[in-house]
């Protein structure tokens, strides 16, 4: 089983680098896999840009693995994001996995100059163009419904190829189904319940199978919303303050966090893993980051060790 853990990105007034260094390398030294960021990039949760903040943890870290789940790479230019991923993966020396997503719901796909009834298919035209900016060709030439490139010289390459690990997100079955034509892996929402996971799980290894993958070379993940505290009453209660920073305050989310004493977490997290979770993505919704960095001391050293 993988352990990763979020990266904190609230951009308070007083969100502090220095504690944000000692976060990246204590997650180091307590053995997480990887550090992980989401895209928020309008709303009220004030979230630092999911890129950027990877780019100054690979200055941190020496051997965690950098990713971000999941960016809705049709509100990006995909020359752009190419460019951006590309830097990422260099700057991390080869430590980036790109988590991807058409988007939808009530996306304001208008606010990005994206016509939401298209916005699948510009989705995936430019995941391709991305695939062929990272290619061995020196040159690129594209012909889609929303971009036509001629002998387009790019460079630099990513360091990892074909490119750094493409990780879907998604809910729907046509979501589910293009991650396991199109993807490397897939990652499960945090704002989804651990039944909805599993259903999830089921349709991925059943499209998998479908199209013949071997679905060993496949990782299937998800985040997890975690708040770990000796008494149960406070941690739900912390947890869905924190969740209404990030998502509002909507119905639903008081069923998605896995909270409580180390030994109901790590019952929450169990149920996870049994619904088909290769790797956790634990992400403490802490105030802030000496919160979270107290959140994370407590998963690694109190829960993860009670999952075998």
């Amino acid at each position: 089983m993988r352990f990763a853990i979020s990266i904190p990105q609230l951009g308070s007034p007083d969100f502090d680098t220095a504690q944000l260094q000692d976060y990246l390398a204590r997650a180091e030294e307590l053995g997480f896999e990887g550090g992980w960021t989401l895209e928020q990039a309008i709303g009220g949760s004030a979230l630092l840009a999911p890129l950027e903040v990877l780019a100054y943890a690979a200055a941190c870290t020496r051997r965690l693995r950098l990713g971000v789940a999941v960016l809705v790479t049709s509100l990006h230019d995909p020359l752009q994001l190419a460019s951006a991923v590309t830097a990422v993966d260099r700057l991390s020396g080869g430590r980036l996995d790109l988590g991807v997503v058409a988007g939808g719901g009530s996306r304001r796909f208008g606010a990005f100059g994206i016509e939401k009834s298209t916005h699948v298919r510009y989705f995936t035209e430019g995941l391709e163009l991305m695939r062929a900016a990272w290619s061995d060709e020196p040159t690129v030439n594209f012909h889609g419904r929303f971009r036509d490139v001629d002998n387009l010289p790019i460079q630099p390459k990513p360091v990892q190829r074909p490119h750094p690990p493409i990780w879907f997100g998604g809910r729907a079955p046509a979501a589910l189904a293009r991650a396991a034509r199109l993807g490397d892996a897939f990652i499960g929402a945090g704002s989804s319940t651990t039944a909805a996971f599993a259903e999830a799980v089921r349709i991925v290894r059943s499209e998998l199978a479908g199209q013949g993958r071997d679905p060993r070379r496949f990782t299937i993940a998800k985040r997890v919303y975690v708040m770990v505290d000796d008494d149960a009453e406070r941690a739900r209660d912390t947890a869905l303050a924190g969740l209404y920073r990030i998502y509002g305050e909507r119905s639903g989310l008081e069923a998605v966090a896995v909270t409580g004493t180390p030994a109901q977490v790590a019952h929450g997290l169990s149920e996870v893993m049994y619904a088909g979770a290769q790797m956790l993505l634990l992400n403490p919704v802490g105030a802030d980051v000496a919160q979270d960095r107290e959140q994370m001391e407590r998963l690694a050293l109190e829960v993860i060790s009670r999952l075998g």
